[in-house]
């Protein structure tokens, strides 16, 4: 069966989230698909709680929904890519699990694929945008690292490093990120933008997370995303191939 939509939600130790999730996407589901065939895919990235045994007790039931997992952690990047390697969608939408940006804005998201259009992108600092009780620290690092972006890349893009996206099929098969960790996100995005693939960007409201915590490493982010920014810097001054990252 052609499947028109793919959407892929890496979990990892988010026991707590699931209720909510499931209360929050299977009416989404069901809206989309008076229009199209849709396909869930939950990749459960080693969790060491009950997270895969919710996951199984929430939509194990149904045929539409599939629920991959990692027997142990290997990061986000990795459980992105374990998801785009089982997603049949021509479209692919990426989320989180644990609600910061909200399921119910998949058909608003979608609705910015337009014609021309390859990638859309969530973004809380697009007008129409915002953030509601998001801690400090990480509005720093988001600010922070989507400033650098923008200075190195493309100024018109605000927002780098939200998982909330829909691609279209020919952009996760032809663009390859390296990243197993929260890098992917940033990423994936430079290379589809340096490959030519148009961007554009779908004002969000990022939200703090509910229940749990975040799992990104702040530290070893940093450094993951200052690497990552010295090879663009290194690519602008043509002091490396103009491929390297691609």
């Amino acid at each position: 069966m052609n499947i028109d939509l793919t959407v892929v939600i890496p979990c990892y130790n988010e026991i707590e989230n699931i209720p909510n999730l499931s209360a929050g996407l299977l009416p989404v589901i069901e809206e989309l698909q008076c229009e199209r065939t849709v396909e869930v895919i939950f990749v459960d990235d080693g969790s060491t709680d009950d997270t895969y045994q919710a996951l199984v007790d929430h939509f194990g039931h149904r045929s539409d929904i599939s629920i991959l997992r990692h027997e142990s952690n290997r990061g986000l990047g990795a459980a992105i890519r374990t998801g785009f390697a089982a997603a049949r969608g021509e479209v692919i939408i990426t989320t989180d699990s644990d609600a910061t940006y909200r399921v119910s804005e998949i058909p608003a998201l979608l609705n910015h694929l337009g014609p021309g259009v390859d990638l859309v992108t969530a973004s809380p600092y697009q007008r129409g945008g915002g953030v509601e009780n998001v801690p400090a620290y990480r509005l720093i690092l988001s600010h922070g690292a989507s400033f650098l972006y923008r200075l190195l890349v493309d100024w018109r893009i605000a927002t780098y490093t939200s998982l909330f996206r829909a691609y279209r099929r020919k952009v996760i098969e032809e663009v390859p990120f390296d990243s197993d960790d929260y890098l992917a996100n940033a990423e994936i995005l430079v290379n589809a933008m340096y490959k030519g693939y148009r961007v554009a960007e779908y004002p969000a409201v990022l939200h703090i997370r509910v229940y749990g915590t975040s799992k990104a490493r702040i530290i070893r982010t940093i450094k993951a995303h200052l690497r990552f920014l010295a090879k663009i810097l290194l690519r602008r001054l043509r002091l490396i191939s103009p491929y390297s990252l691609i």
